[in-house]
């Protein structure tokens, strides 16, 4: 059970899919940022209409002979709390289980493949063949491996 867990678990889709939600998450935060800081006071200040929350800023714009603030603080600082969970997600959940899966395929490309190329026509063919699926060209035999153990 546990290992079907893992299996489920480390699937590139499922953790694609939980990479997405947080950075999104994240992303959300810097467009509502962007939209409450940025294109709201700009509204307010073309249309001449009051803000229902005070707006607070150092930028000073005069748009239209009407004077709102910029809080272009309040964009830099989700800017940066977006790069800085990006940041979090990448080293302690990507790159674990990116390290986890190329381990766990070093496992399974150590086994013998169990086709080879026909020296005539390059073709992918049995190791067990004797001859050529493909060009019908005969095949010298191929010796059987010792299984190697896996440590």
């Amino acid at each position: 059970m546990f290992a079907d867990f893992k299996k489920f678990i480390l699937r590139g889709n499922v953790v694609d899919l939980a990479v997405a939600v947080v950075i999104g998450a994240a992303f959300s935060a810097v467009i509502q940022s962007l939209v409450a800081n940025l294109i709201t006071p700009l509204i307010t200040g073309v249309t001449g209409g009051k803000s229902g929350a005070a707006v607070q800023g150092i930028f000073h714009l005069t748009v239209i002979g009407k004077n709102f603030v910029f809080n272009w603080g309040a964009i830099v600082s989700a800017a940066i709390s977006f790069l800085l969970i990006a940041g979090v997600i990448f080293f302690l959940v990507v790159q674990p289980i990116n390290k986890l899966t190329t381990i766990a395929n070093r496992r399974k490309s150590t086994e013998e493949p169990s086709t080879r190329k026909c020296p005539e026509c390059l073709s992918e063919v049995p190791k067990a063949a004797t001859r050529c699926a493909f060009c019908t060209s005969k095949l010298s035999p191929v010796k059987a491996a010792k299984p190697s153990k896996v440590q």
